[in-house]
């Protein structure tokens, strides 16, 4: 056989195509492997280019194949999508995996470290309950609503008004309809617990973390927002400059242009809608507290005033998280301390 350069590896859960090239970019394998051949079949190979699509297991799949002394470079899915050739199988996208990896201008996915996987984890969990907790009030009001009772929107008044209806005796809710809010308060109580218990976990993180300390000192930017940043820190180098890392957080207009005639839409929504969406409400909680504290003076406080002035609110909130994103990768880049301008 000869000699292995490049593979491309499409991920799955028990059945992984791979595709394998030589310095002359022809085909010299293709095969299926099974979980459990992956790690033989790639500690008795030559060390090679390896690539794989950015999906789930990727991270730990890197690790594993790069322990045993390959390369290992990871795309979007979306930049692959234009190197199939025939029809949507395993086998072709591996061969179409192999082919985009070996591109000189393609952009590739940095690897994160375990303890950057772990906070990862705990901002999942904790979206994951927050949903679970939004979902229950909804069904707690929806079904108050059966029996002519309508709360006000908003957690906090479910908490305080459903006990006390519970605890009526002349409330139109039935004995077993008690019985059963009682259960839905309880897990209500359950999941802020447990809510709680994260934010504890990231409060830790944020304490003991030198470049989380420096990204809470940015107006807009507390505990969960640095953490989830915290993510980023190995992504921050890879850009040259603010700008750059903005975009890829989608905070920067979509164009649609052509014969020289510049279109510009909204935000292009790419990256991670996760940490692109706290930005924006840790921009929308700035202008909240525009005339009061730090934010009432200095050229910051007067730059968004105008912007407000000029361009509305809501578009002044994207505006400031896309300078938030962009002082955030300075900070996360050159290891610098933020400085608010006097």
């Amino acid at each position: 056989m000869k000699t292995i350069t490049t593979i491309g590896i499409d991920l799955a859960k028990n059945s992984f195509s791979v595709y394998g090239v030589d310095a002359k970019g022809k085909p010299v394998l293709q095969r299926t492997l099974t979980r459990s051949g992956v790690i033989r079949f790639f500690a008795n190979l030559p060390e090679c280019l390896v690539g794989m699509e950015a999906c789930a297991s990727s991270e730990y799949w890197a690790r594993t194949i790069e322990s045993l002394g390959h390369t290992v470079r990871r795309i979007h899915p979306c930049y692959v999508k234009a190197y199939p050739l025939g029809a949507k199988n395993d086998a072709n996208d591996a061969a179409a995996i192999c082919e985009a990896v070996q591109r000189p201008n393609m952009r590739f996915v940095p690897h994160k470290s375990p303890e950057q996987v772990d906070i990862q984890c705990v901002h999942r969990i904790r979206q994951g309950y927050i949903r679970s907790r939004t979902a229950l009030i909804n069904q707690i009001r929806g079904l108050l609503g059966e029996y002519g009772i309508v709360m006000p929107q908003g957690a906090s008044h479910v908490r305080i008004h459903l006990p006390a209806l519970i605890a009526a005796e002349g409330s139109a809710l039935s004995g077993l309809m008690r019985r059963n809010f009682a259960w839905l308060y309880d897990t209500l109580c359950f999941l802020d617990q447990k809510i709680a218990e994260q934010d504890g976990i990231l409060k830790t993180i944020a304490k003991e973390n030198e470049a989380c300390k420096r990204l809470t000192q940015i107006p807009g930017i507390g505990v969960i927002t640095a953490t989830a940043m915290l993510t980023l820190a190995g992504v921050a180098s890879n850009f040259k400059n603010g700008r750059e890392f903005a975009a890829f957080l989608g905070l920067v207009p979509r164009q649609n242009s052509t014969g020289g005639k510049t279109k510009l839409f909204g935000i292009s929504k790419r990256g991670d809608n996760y940490i692109r969406t706290l930005l924006v409400h840790g921009a929308r909680a700035v202008l909240r507290s525009l005339t009061i504290g730090r934010m009432a003076q200095g050229r910051h406080s007067k730059w968004l005033a105008e912007l407000v002035a000029r361009r509305g609110t809501k578009r002044a909130c994207v505006g400031l998280a896309n300078k938030t994103a962009r002082i955030a990768w300075s900070l996360l880049a050159h290891g610098t301390e933020y400085k608010l301008a006097a």
